[in-house]
């Protein structure tokens, strides 16, 4: 087991809000593993961003972002609880990230909760044929059509996107620390994706890759 240090223990209490015996245990449990203490706390109800999920978030901004001359644009919209934070640079700088995420990334949906159950059901269906197609032991089809399930969410969903500018996180897992620095829900709420010729038959980019070589 890794040895948990006090500095360890204060970083994931600065990122959640939760107490310091709660960080300690959750990094024990975590061997370590900063990302996964943060979801055990969440999972427990512990954590800040978890804690203020059911709280009124009715201020924001809305924000755009323009890429390659007009090519590519979105508008998104996040809120927040109060006018004073929809104000802070921090949370500015976050909703235009967001913006950023959405032009390269494409997603459909904020989150899994918004992917509509007809979806899902659809996608299941077409992953077990695929599972069950590639001779896979049928005892173990609906563990890996539960697995592949998580990779579409991937692909899907907003907040369970690895970040446009640091692959090794998520920007749910941002929002979740923003929450934690600010005190505030923080939500997003909409988006809208348009991109010049969706839909025609045109030369493929690969946009991510453009949009994260900008950033640096």
């Amino acid at each position: 087991m890794a040895e948990i240090s006090a500095a360890l223990v204060k970083e994931l209490r600065e990122k959640t809000g939760a107490g310091m015996m709660d960080c300690k245990k959750a990094l024990a449990q975590a061997n370590g593993d900063m990302d996964k203490a943060v979801d055990l706390l969440r999972e427990k109800g512990l954590a800040a961003a978890a804690k203020k999920a059911g709280r009124v978030a009715s201020e924001g901004i809305v924000d755009s972002y323009i890429h390659g001359g007009g090519r590519v644009g979105v508008l998104v919209e996040v809120n927040c609880e109060t006018d004073f934070v929809a104000r802070n640079e921090d949370f500015r700088a976050f909703v235009h990230d967001v913006a950023l995420q959405i032009a390269a990334l494409k997603p459909q949906y904020v989150s899994k909760e918004e992917v509509p159950t007809e979806i899902i059901e659809h996608e299941r269906e077409v992953l077990k044929a695929q599972a069950l197609g590639e001779g896979k032991p049928a005892h173990i089809v609906d563990k890996m059509v539960e697995g592949r399930l998580e990779k579409f969410y991937k692909e899907v969903c907003l907040l369970e996107q690895p970040f446009v500018k640091d692959q090794d996180t998520t920007l749910g897992k941002i929002l979740n620390e923003l929450v934690a620095k600010i005190g505030e829900k923080i939500a997003v709420r909409r988006f809208v994706r348009y991109e010049m010729g969706e839909g025609l038959e045109k030369r493929s980019d690969d946009f991510a890759a453009e949009v994260a070589g900008m950033t640096k």
